[in-house]
């Protein structure tokens, strides 16, 4: 199968309006497979259980095998402005005439496969266009010293607070695995997410994981402790106000290598 090869005027001339464009791409089982991806001069709406608009701007596209769509900026964060999350389906087509007359030449419309949200993306110019095969993705591998630290506080739970017991480390859920899952003195669940540096992300992943096991009658009620070297300011505002307690791990002290005979304090 030859490769993508976009057209520098894409494929948009010959089409009718509201009729899907055919593009030229890579596709197997009538879906395009690998990341596409699309600087363009656009304009997005997200229309469903939230409304959003993003005006007229050069934005970058990014069209992923999974059915995700996202939509990035030049800056302000490494998130997507917008994006509509798998499974979705991606239809392309030329745009209405009332569109036509604003100077749009290609709509996509993004319909999530399980609910009635849709992202609606207008294209007034396609600047850049490319895709590639990205392969099988390994995977995460944790750094060494965040796998040591989940061996390390696994080891010595207690760290935690006396009473703790642990039930297993790599946790499996739906959504990926618990650091560490262990008891409290009172018996009571509780789910440890561990990570180097402790940022709000870090807690909006404990908080997904906290969703998902308090629906297991055989845990709930689940707790949660975000653990990590170093803790942003930030991630610990948000954990409290999420009930989510946080402590500071010593590495060097958990691996027995800190000399407290040479401490100061």
């Amino acid at each position: 199968m030859p490769p993508f090869c976009p057209s520098p005027g894409g494929l948009r001339a010959r089409n009718r309006p509201g009729q899907a464009v055919r593009r030229p791409g890579r596709w197997r089982d009538g879906s395009l497979y690998g990341v596409r991806l699309v600087i363009a001069r656009c304009s997005v709406d997200y229309v469903g259980r939230l409304k959003a608009h993003l005006p007229l701007a050069t934005r970058l596209l990014l069209v992923k095998a999974d059915g995700s769509v996202l939509v990035h900026s030049d800056g302000g964060s490494y998130k997507p402005l917008n994006w509509m999350s798998p499974p979705a389906t991606l239809r392309v087509s030329s745009p209405e005439d009332v569109d036509l007359e604003l100077g749009v030449t290609e709509q996509w419309t993004v319909q999530s496969a399980k609910t009635d949200d849709r992202l609606i993306i207008n294209i007034h110019e396609q600047i850049h266009e490319s895709a590639h095969d990205l392969g099988i993705d390994p995977g995460l591998i944790k750094d060494g010293v965040e796998a040591d630290l989940q061996r390390l506080l696994a080891e010595q739970i207690e760290t935690l607070g006396s009473g703790f017991s642990l039930i297993r480390r790599e946790y499996f859920t739906a959504i990926g695995p618990v650091d560490i899952l262990a008891h409290d003195a009172d018996g009571a669940t509780v789910a440890i997410e561990l990570k180097r540096r402790g940022d709000i992300d870090g807690v909006e992943q404990l908080t997904r994981y906290l969703e998902l096991l308090n629906r297991d009658p055989l845990l709930a009620p689940v707790r949660g402790i975000f653990a990590a070297q170093q803790i942003k300011p930030q991630a610990k505002v948000l954990a409290a106000d999420r009930g989510i307690d946080c402590i500071t791990l010593d590495y060097d002290a958990m691996r027995g290598v800190d000399d407290s005979e040479s401490r100061l304090f």
